[in-house]
């Protein structure tokens, strides 16, 4: 492999088979080796004969939506999965941040879990504690660094483990949607961190739904849809192809209890939007307000439980975030219901999803519900000279005059 390069990927595919064998007796297992009495096994093709470069030094963004098959690559990336046909040669060490806490000891200290993760990526003892105060400061956990990670909250695990991947120095990190855990503040220390990492030469792989961040991070970006690689090309390109074809909508979900997302503390029952002018039906325009409605199984007595309902951009911005109510009510175990509206003439012409986050109190998150809506608001004005798409995410109606 050419030494400018840091990887290189070659008709590489990831096949998963789902099913079993049929279980029995021993007998009928030792008899099953002669006979066809298998059930019957499918094969998911996770990735489908992807190929492609990436050269030391750059900073490669990977885009598509959930189930093309992001995480599947990044983790054979990261060599913790094998693909099924094809190659990867690697020419540097290798610090992967896929997980909240991947790789990290629960019964560890944040202190101990530092100095593990640092063995794990090759490095000494010496090498760890020369950059162990720099680490602690980043993350922002000082005053836990002593605790046992187990007690840590999603964003303090995010936090720890994304700054002893980046301060470690390998010569390739890869960093996955994880990220967005983290609050708006350390997300722009992040981006920095990665900006500043791809300037001394090393190479970044960053998978996020956030548009705006992949074109400012990144020189290269690549399309996944479906196990295979669409695009590859700037990022504005690969975008404006990604959006182009994110054109469907899905206005209502329901599930059965046995087949609905969730925990053991919450399943989601049944989601929908709904325009709530007559005239319109389906259809939704900037004039259109819409109701929301949320049903769920809350699975334990006496928990204060919240939703909070995010608003994302086609680009990955999130245009607002709303929750149900304070003080958080505490609620009794069976079906719950909750409905928001959001008014007409605010939000503008594009495409929108919506995600719902399940929270304990008013900060532990319980399950997130990523993209389980998206629609498109139509255009819809009375002056017909305008022809061109107004800027930005909302368009409040807000009365501004010229005083004559």
């Amino acid at each position: 492999m050419n030494d400018k390069i840091a990887i290189k990927v070659s008709s590489l595919s990831k096949k998963y088979t789902i099913g079993k064998q049929k279980e029995g007796t021993l007998k009928e297992s030792l008899s099953g080796i002669f006979k066809s009495s298998a059930k019957k096994v499918d094969v998911f093709s996770a990735l489908q004969d992807i190929s492609f470069e990436i050269n030391k030094g750059e900073v490669l963004g990977i885009i598509g939506k959930n189930g093309a098959g992001k995480s599947t690559l990044l983790k054979i990336l990261s060599q913790i999965t094998k693909p099924t046909e094809g190659s990867i040669e690697i020419n540097g060490r290798v610090a992967s941040l896929l997980e909240v806490g991947t790789g990290f000891h629960p019964e560890l200290t944040g202190r101990e879990n530092v100095y593990l993760n640092g063995t794990i990526l090759g490095m000494t003892r010496k090498e760890v504690k020369a950059k162990f105060d720099e680490i602690v400061a980043f993350s922002g956990v000082e005053k836990f660094i002593d605790t046992a990670v187990k007690h840590y909250s999603s964003g303090m695990y995010v936090r720890l483990a994304f700054a002893v991947a980046a301060h470690l120095e390998p010569e390739i990190l890869i960093i996955d949607e994880v990220l967005a855990v983290g609050d708006a503040d350390f997300q722009k220390k992040c981006l920095g961190k990665m900006k500043e990492v791809a300037g001394h030469g090393r190479t970044v792989i960053f998978v996020s739904h956030n548009m705006e961040a992949v074109k400012n991070l990144c020189e290269r970006a690549i399309f996944l849809e479906d196990g295979k690689l669409l695009k590859d090309d700037t990022p504005a390109a690969v975008i404006d192809f990604y959006l182009q074809r994110q054109s469907g909508t899905l206005l209502s979900q329901e599930f059965s209890y046995d087949t609905a997302p969730g925990n053991e503390f919450v399943r989601m029952k049944s989601v929908s939007l709904t325009p709530m002018r007559k005239d319109q039906k389906n259809v939704i325009t900037v004039k259109s307000p819409l109701a929301i409605s949320f049903e769920y199984w809350n699975e334990q007595d006496g928990i204060a439980t919240n939703l909070s309902l995010h608003l994302f951009a086609a680009t990955g911005e999130c245009v607002f975030n709303i929750i149900t109510q304070l003080p958080v009510p505490v609620l009794d175990k069976g079906i719950q219901r909750a409905q928001c509206i959001i008014p007409d003439n605010l939000l503008n012409t594009g495409v929108f999803s919506i995600s719902v986050m399940v929270v304990r109190d008013t900060s532990v998150p319980m399950f997130n519900f990523e993209n389980i809506l998206t629609f498109e608001v139509e255009e819809e004005r009375e002056n017909t000279n305008w022809h061109g798409r107004f800027p930005g995410f909302v368009r409040p109606n807000i009365d501004f005059k010229l005083s004559v």
